[in-house]
């Protein structure tokens, strides 16, 4: 039942799609999908292979995963699935066989870390360890080097962390480090929001461009 769920709900997407609309699907999770996958391998004979999971689980992943995205045109329109599908990593690993497969089948992932939600910052995306595919082609060249900034100064600050919270390093050592401190700390309050505040895309490029002085005359003349 749990396999067939994930398939009668893919199927219905799918109806809606083939009319020409644009549907949204949410499954939580595929983790449970291969673990019910797992469970009918083995019953089936089918020999252990990566953490216990058998081959036909990730043969399988893809027959559906792949089901979602643009269908094809019928009387002038085109209709979307939108695949949103949610992964319960085992003991935090984002490497484990489930999570692995999955990355490389989606256009893209967002990590969601609970030490983030423990230190109080919400949603607890880890904004480095996420990527989307299709973003760079939605959006703007002032907002990807935007992107590309803040995920810079984001990814220096991380790598000198432990520097940092030790007291090794010391301010004026690296202008490049001393900014990224400056700017990472504005970009984590950017990132933090209450889940009853709202905002549009182009408020939160305003605002992030706000934070990267640095690229304010080149988006300016771009």
């Amino acid at each position: 039942m749990r396999r067939e769920a994930a398939y009668a709900a893919m199927t219905i997407a799918e109806h809606f799609r083939d009319e020409g609309k644009s549907v949204m699907l949410l499954m939580d999770s595929v983790t449970r999908f291969c673990l019910a996958l797992r469970e009918i391998g083995l019953l089936a004979g089918e020999p252990p292979a990566s953490r216990g999971y058998t081959p036909s689980v990730f043969a399988e992943l893809p027959q559906l995963l792949e089901r979602a995205g643009p269908g094809i045109p019928a009387n002038g329109k085109t209709g979307y699935i939108t695949g949103i599908f949610t992964v319960l990593v085992e003991g935090d690993d984002h490497n484990e066989p489930v999570s692995d497969a999955v990355r490389g089948i989606l256009d893209g992932h967002v990590v969601l870390d609970r030490r983030i939600g423990e230190a109080g910052r919400y949603p607890a995306i880890d904004i480095l360890r996420s990527l989307s595919r299709s973003v760079p082609g939605c959006n703007s060249d002032i907002e990807n080097a935007l992107t590309r900034q803040a995920r810079a100064a984001m990814a220096l600050h991380a790598d000198m962390s432990d520097l940092i919270k030790m007291g090794a390093y010391r301010i004026g050592a690296d202008p490049s480090v001393d900014s990224a401190i400056r700017i990472t700390k504005s970009i984590e309050q950017l990132l933090t929001q209450h889940h009853l505040e709202r905002s549009d895309i182009a408020e939160s490029f305003a605002a992030l461009k706000d934070v990267l002085p640095i690229l304010e005359d080149n988006c300016d003349g771009a």
